[in-house]
């Protein structure tokens, strides 16, 4: 009886071992002789995986030796998602249903994953179908009070039973694709903020627990929440670093660098996360954070890093893109532009003895500058004393005489000089202005305070940056 023991049970782990890759069999009444898709997520984007042949009695199947990454994949149909499921450990199932209605005919056998998946699916269609005449009273101006009340309380309890049931689920299968995804979305819950020894409230308290824990519910080193059916992923970090983090250099990248390290040891996570970040900073919003994007090349892909796998054509965009950044950053001290006048006179950008100099790159055919010129011009004549600045204004176009028509039309009173008839080579060179217009703000040292600002806000910025600098001499900080 030993030996039969011992057999049986060596012939159940052999068989267990012997499970890699995937087999799932679909049969769906009413689907024949066609051919289906198996779809993923990644991230904005979906894909495909395989494709099986559907029999003449609904039967498919999708197989590989090789294992499909964890996540939610989906059907396709003449190019259209029929219905979702998971993709968790076990990857040798059956699914059964009828095109009459896929999901609630659906049977799932060898997967208590999607046994799971299906039936939260179906406990929160009914909830809907509770909720829905609850909403509309909600909604019908001529509802009363008291029946919006009564709807009110109702609607609460669904969501409580909802509550319930989901946190029921996370407790009794906490490592299924299901439960992870459910655990990804549910939001933080920020306790009241406590009370100061002087008895006032600390406002700052539920604004650093949020902060501190943020990815409580969402592990960022599990990909397959990469793989759902709205970008969650994406989501969560940008909100993280463009909401939590202060917007400068240093702390967006130790932000980013602390995230990197709970994710490191995941490949997959590793690559997305600093994708992710790159793309965030490629362009960004707010002035000055260009400076990350060139610290993420350096970091993660001039090093090697992400060499596993980056193809050579696109790393070398992400380095010509970084290099034209890099080339004036904010902070950075401006490079000197010398180049001629409309009257063949050499001027030098820094001779300009002010305590800022604007400094301009337009094209006389372009359309978007002929709008911005007028407004720079408003403010030049409005501001040049009271700020005690000088535009240094440089045309892209090799033709002096479109330049000095340029300037005779925009009634332009600053220093105005051809790029291409420079002593110290092109521009483009020198500064990110690869396009046009283009506005930098240097200061009394030709230091760059701002890259880029949209010329209606120069009053602000410049309001602003000297209420700063005021700030930081009055406190002893460093102008």
């Amino acid at each position: 009886m030993r030996i039969v023991i011992i057999i049986t049970g060596l012939i159940l782990s052999i068989s267990s071992w012997a499970q890699t890759g995937y087999k799932i069999d679909f049969t769906i009444k009413g689907l024949k002789d066609t051919t289906t898709y198996l779809g993923y997520y990644y991230g904005e984007s979906t894909y495909v995986k395989d494709t099986a042949r559907v029999n003449s009695t609904g039967n498919f199947q999708f197989s590989s030796s090789t294992n499909l990454p964890q996540g939610v994949y989906f059907l396709v149909l003449d190019k259209t998602r029929i219905f979702e499921f998971v993709i968790g450990k076990d990857q040798h199932f059956m699914m059964e249903t009828s095109t009459v209605d896929y999901i609630k005919n659906m049977k799932v056998t060898g997967d208590e994953d999607n046994k799971i998946f299906f039936e939260n699916m179906l406990f929160n269609m009914a909830r809907n179908q509770e909720a829905s005449p609850l909403f509309k009273i909600m909604n019908d101006s001529s509802s009363t009070e008291p029946a919006k009340n009564t709807a009110r309380a109702s609607l609460q309890a669904i969501n409580e039973k909802v509550h319930t049931y989901q946190n029921g689920l996370l407790e009794r299968y906490p490592g299924s694709m299901t439960a992870r995804m459910l655990k990804a979305t549910k939001p933080i819950e920020v306790p009241d903020p406590p009370k100061k020894a002087d008895g006032s409230i600390d406002s700052t308290f539920q604004y650093r627990y949020y902060r501190q824990h943020f990815f409580d519910n969402f592990d960022i080193s599990d990909d397959a929440l990469i793989r759902l059916p709205k970008p969650f992923y994406t989501e969560k970090v940008t909100e993280y670093l463009e909401k939590l983090i202060v917007p400068q250099p240093d702390s967006v990248m130790n932000a980013i660098e602390s995230l990197v390290a709970k994710v490191k040891s995941n490949p997959e996570t590793y690559k997305y996360l600093v994708w992710t970040a790159m793309l965030n900073y490629q362009n960004p919003k707010i002035m000055g954070l260009d400076e990350v994007y060139v610290r993420l090349y350096d970091t993660y892909f001039a090093s090697g890093e992400m060499d596993f796998w980056i193809s050579d054509s696109i790393k070398k965009s992400l380095k010509d893109h970084a290099d034209k950044l890099r080339l004036s950053l904010v902070g950075q001290t401006a490079k000197n532009l010398i180049m001629q006048d409309q009257n063949l006179v050499l001027k030098s950008m820094y001779d300009i003895n002010k305590k800022y100099t604007v400094l301009f790159f337009f094209d006389p055919d372009c359309g978007h500058c002929r709008e911005e010129t007028p407004k720079l011009v408003n403010f030049y004549n409005n501001n040049k004393d009271r700020f005690n600045l000088e535009v240094y204004a440089v045309s892209a176009d090799t033709s002096m005489q479109k330049m000095k028509n340029y300037i005779k039309e925009m009634k332009m009173p600053w220093i105005t000089v051809n790029g291409p008839r420079s002593t110290v080579g092109s521009y483009q060179n020198l500064y990110d202005a690869f396009s046009t217009p283009t506005l930098y703000i240097l200061d009394k040292k030709k230091k760059i305070i701002a890259k880029k600002p949209p010329i209606e806000r120069l009053t602000d910025f410049l309001e602003n940056y000297e209420r700063m600098q005021k700030h930081k001499q009055e406190t002893g900080g460093d102008e």
